[in-house]
């Protein structure tokens, strides 16, 4: 049996962690100007958290994954 039960994406983020993703989230709601209390924000904030958790923790490399191309 493993040693590690849990994977390190099933590790709580640290405050540090969520400022990022924060502030990532909250710069693609407003240049894609998407309300931020919608379904919409709340899918772009879920992205945005699973790509922290994937390794993804430069901003700017947030913000292009999460954002991509919308038409």
């Amino acid at each position: 049996m493993s040693d590690k039960l849990f994977s390190t994406r099933d590790e709580p983020l640290a405050s540090e962690d969520l400022d990022v993703c924060r502030r990532v989230h909250e710069a693609l709601c407003s240049e894609l100007q998407i309300d931020r209390s919608g379904e919409e924000a709340a899918r772009l904030g879920a992205l945005v958290i699973e790509l922290y958790r994937q390794g993804v923790h430069d901003g700017n490399q947030l913000r292009l994954l999460a954002g991509g191309k919308r038409t």
